[in-house]
């Protein structure tokens, strides 16, 4: 969505759950890939589809594997590669030639909003039509049946379970 709004003209969607293309297609996704469907490294089959890499690379999953194959997806001289996705490892690695080709690796928190600035422009953008909260939202569940919603989200099929507490 963030990336439609910024003018990308190519969203290439990775994830091995290809159920969830038709999703990020509403989100602005207009090509998906699914690692498992190729043997050679996604950064490779990305440099491929992409003429030498992305501009841009967004890891929303916390896996430090992919967070590494994100930045090796960015093409050199300028691609940028940002962070995401929360994980509790401690360290992780990228080799330094990576960096050195000129590709930017970045941390994103809250997608650098301030909330104080910028959460009116959000309410207002949403009000609006601008941006889509509502699509997020896959499955709606009581209080009792959390423990589902949990599973729902180990196995990669909601993308926001909606926790009722008063039913």
């Amino acid at each position: 969505m963030g990336c439609k709004n910024a003018g990308a003209s190519r969203i290439i969607a990775v994830d091995i759950n290809e159920q969830k293309f038709e999703k990020a297609k509403v989100f602005g996704a207009t090509e998906f890939l699914n690692p498992k469907s190729h043997t050679k490294p996604v950064s490779e089959v990305l440099a491929e589809m992409t003429n030498g890499g992305v501009d841009f690379s967004l890891e929303c999953v916390g896996n430090v594997a992919v967070m590494r194959s994100a930045l090796e997806s960015c093409v050199k001289g300028w691609g940028v590669s940002v962070l995401v996705g929360w994980t509790d490892t401690n360290d992780f690695s990228a080799r330094p030639i990576q960096l050195i080709a000129g590709k930017t690796w970045k941390g994103s928190l809250f997608g650098g909003f301030k909330s104080k600035d910028s959460v009116p422009k959000l309410v207002l953008d949403y009000m609006a039509g601008r941006i889509k909260l509502d699509e997020f939202i896959t499955h709606t569940m009581s209080l009792e049946q959390v423990n589902d919603a949990i599973e729902l989200m180990k196995k990669g099929e909601c993308i926001r379970t909606i926790l009722n507490v008063s039913k």
